[in-house]
């Protein structure tokens, strides 16, 4: 989902997990589609593929189950939704809403 969501702000962003699933949870896309944000293109990704050097801010979405191998700026430590209710997405979906508007914020402002 935030990959989805940055996007929509006009990052460029990549969403990579630890342990990625076949498919992109049915829920994770009924949140983003009532929300307003594109599904199109999503696809479960590794973030061993991640190289620091390639992205301004590395965000961690929690590290409750393991963390990455790669430098995070950030830990938002939310809790993974996969495996529970669509509402539980949704919350999770406006969380990410809501600090990636911060992050947009902040830039608007520092600039």
């Amino acid at each position: 989902m935030a990959e989805s969501i940055a996007r929509y702000h006009d990052y460029e962003a990549y969403s990579g997990g630890t342990e990625p699933g076949n498919i992109v949870s049915e829920n994770a896309i009924l949140a983003l589609i009532e929300g307003g944000y594109s599904s199109e293109g999503l696809i479960p990704k590794s973030i061993d593929l991640v190289y620091p050097g390639d992205y301004d801010l590395i965000i961690s979405m929690g590290c409750g189950v393991s963390c990455p191998n790669v430098p995070i700026d950030e830990d938002w430590e939310l809790e993974d939704p996969v495996g529970k209710d669509l509402e539980f997405f949704r919350n999770t979906r406006d969380e990410i809403m809501l600090r990636i508007s911060k992050i947009t914020h902040k830039a608007s402002t520092d600039a």
